[in-house]
């Protein structure tokens, strides 16, 4: 039987192993999530308010308990996995509050008596999440799911087990209903026999870009909705009249939180031939403060990647960029002594299409800059590729700046700031990065029924 794993990437050591379920326990999960979904589509709003603020405090009240576990199972630093777990509580306390404005009915001025839209549950969600936001992928989907009325089943990373029954613990904690959240370990072989189950209603993939290909060809195939939150290589970009010494302070957080293992990463910093050198002087400046260590050690800003293959792979990334051209300015090598999944803070100069370092998404602590002429040239170079997440440009010119974020692909740009999700605003890409909409009342909407009632 395929097995979960908790693997401590700080020294690669297993520390607990899980089974996956068995066909006939899976059958016995989609019965009560049948079940479940039905009983949670017909409770009244107040009463999912009410239990997601329950969701909201456990949250709060364990944050630590909570860190220590994404800590151990995929090597992110303590107060990072704090703050996590605080945005966590956010999204149930803002759903929880705010669903109500979300799905109410509303009514249309027609010539018919009476013409109505709805919004009612699909059933059972299928969730399957990653590795590198634990809990918070999970959450920023399930708050609006669960508020809707839906039931769902969460497949999630097979290297955080342990963070998956956590997250089905705090919900049965709330006194939501049997079968309405539950935790399933599945191998990858398997899932598309899930999604084809007639008892799942969509599907919710936060993951690579392969992985959603995988899965969006499955639903195709069943004519399931399915909402997908991809890879993505985001820009950076600083133009010449731009507050450099900001630009680069927030480039360090943007690029190497999580060391630097988020879809929504700065990855490719595009600066134009006036700043280079200052914010590439000022960003290693800064680069240099940070502390790449145990997770567990609350002086750590970097801790390991999840995994050791992940670092492999990254190493990999940069050795073929360097034969291609690219310059390291700062690190580029992993630590020879060191027994875990480390990887320090790589600045890449001189970087250009062609290169991993470009063209791929570098999912660690790795940066990448390119230089450009002009705006124009920055906002093609950003534009540059297969993904459209999200984007940054630093400017003091804000009329400026709108104009060019107009100009760029993706789902989001920041101005004068690094890209953040909100639960207040719509999260999602477009290209190679995915498509659906996360967070906001697009959130909610994506897994319900928007019917039609005329009343002649």
């Amino acid at each position: 039987m395929a097995r979960f794993q908790t693997v401590n990437p700080v020294n690669n050591k297993v520390l607990k192993r899980f089974s996956a379920h068995s066909v006939p326990a899976v059958e016995n999960l989609l019965e009560k999530a049948r079940f479940g979904s039905d009983i949670n589509r017909t409770s009244a709003l107040h009463i999912r308010s009410r239990r997601l603020l329950a969701v909201s405090e456990i949250l709060l009240n364990n944050k630590t308990k909570y860190a220590e576990l994404m800590a151990l199972e995929m090597g992110k630093p303590l107060a990072q996995g704090i703050a996590e777990i605080e945005k966590c509580a956010w999204v149930c306390k803002y759903y929880a509050e705010n669903a109500k404005h979300y799905i109410k009915e509303e009514s249309i001025n027609t010539e018919f008596s009476q013409s109505l839209i709805t919004y009612a549950p699909l059933g059972v969600l299928l969730a399957i999440m990653p590795w590198n936001y634990p809990f918070w992928q999970v959450f920023r989907f399930a708050a609006p799911a669960l508020m809707a009325g839906n039931a769902i089943l969460l497949k999630h990373s097979p290297n955080v087990p342990q963070c998956a029954l956590a997250i089905e613990e705090i919900f049965d904690k709330a006194q939501f209903h049997e079968g309405v959240f539950q935790n399933v370990f599945l191998p990858p072989r398997r899932v598309a026999n899930l999604i084809a189950d007639k008892r799942i209603a969509a599907i919710s993939l936060t993951g690579s870009t392969e992985a959603g290909s995988k899965v969006a060809e499955n639903a195709g195939r069943n004519i399931k909705k399915c909402v997908l939150e991809l890879g993505g290589s985001d820009p950076f970009i600083v133009l010449d009249d731009a507050n450099v010494k900001m630009a680069a302070k927030v480039a360090v957080q943007a690029r190497m939180q999580n060391a630097g293992q988020s879809c929504i990463a700065a990855k490719r910093f595009i600066l134009t031939e006036k700043v280079h050198d200052v914010f590439v002087e000022l960003f290693l400046e800064e680069l240099s403060s940070q502390v790449m260590g145990d997770p567990m050690d609350e002086n750590t800003t970097i801790g390991p990647l999840a995994r050791e293959d992940l670092a492999v792979q990254l190493q990999r990334q940069v050795n073929k960029s360097v034969r291609a051209g690219a310059e390291i300015l700062m690190g580029g090598q992993r630590p020879s002594k060191s027994k875990g999944a480390f990887y320090p803070p790589t600045v890449l100069d001189k970087v250009k299409p062609g290169m991993p370092a470009f063209d791929q998404e570098l999912f660690g602590p790795v940066a990448a800059i390119i230089t450009v002429k002009n705006e124009q040239e920055a906002i093609a170079t950003a534009n540059q590729t297969p993904y459209g997440l999200a984007a940054s440009i630093w400017t003091v010119n804000v009329e400026r700046a709108q104009r060019l974020a107009r100009q760029l692909d993706c789902g989001a740009v920041f101005i004068n700031s690094m890209v953040k999700s909100d639960p207040r605003l719509p999260f999602g890409g477009i290209k190679k990065s995915g498509y659906g909409r996360e967070l906001s009342s697009a959130g909610i909407r994506e897994f319900v029924n928007i019917k039609t009632l005329v009343v002649a």
